[in-house]
């Protein structure tokens, strides 16, 4: 059986060539209200979050088990964020989710990003549990993003009133 991410090692820290995936710290705040707001980040993501639902993320944000803010390793500069935790569609399997703020687009830190964060759960889930994610069938630059890291299309439904693709990264030794 899989391990939930509620069980994982935390806090946790990834380093990569270029970035640091650490826990959000309370100096990260502004960038992650950056990320819940602006219109271009939020796109495919249902819009700016509403103002209590940003007040409550922002109080409950720093620290959160599964929830990394990425850094530049250079600058220290929070530039988006990744997040782990159980797909609530199926039992079982792992959920990244990922966000970056738009002058950092296409210089593929985001592929690197979520690259680390899927090897790390794979790596710390003995089963090398299947990592999912979910993007809008409209978002072209995440699925290119997704299908970059070797994640496949498994199946498409419609959510928040718009069609969605869940993408697998499932176990290689099945």
């Amino acid at each position: 059986m899989s391990r939930s991410p509620s069980t994982f090692p935390w806090p946790a820290t990834l380093t990569t060539d270029r970035l640091v995936l650490r826990p959000i710290e309370e100096g990260d705040v502004p960038a992650m209200t950056r990320l819940w707001t602006d219109e271009d980040v939020r796109r495919h993501l249902g819009g700016p979050v509403d103002k209590e639902t940003l007040r409550v993320r922002e109080e409950h944000c720093v620290g959160v088990r599964g929830a990394f803010g990425v850094t530049l390793r250079t600058a220290g500069a929070v530039i988006g964020s990744v997040q782990l935790k159980p797909d609530s569609r199926h039992a079982g399997r792992t959920e990244v989710s990922y966000q970056l703020l738009p002058e950092h687009w296409g210089l593929g830190y985001g592929r690197e990003a979520v690259t680390a964060a899927v090897a790390w759960v794979r790596e710390v889930t003995a089963e090398g549990s299947e990592v999912v994610a979910v993007t809008q069938e409209a978002n072209a630059r995440s699925r290119r993003l997704l299908e970059s890291i070797g994640m496949e299309q498994a199946e498409t439904f419609v959510e928040w009133g718009a069609a969605q693709v869940l993408y697998s990264a499932g176990d290689p030794r099945a």
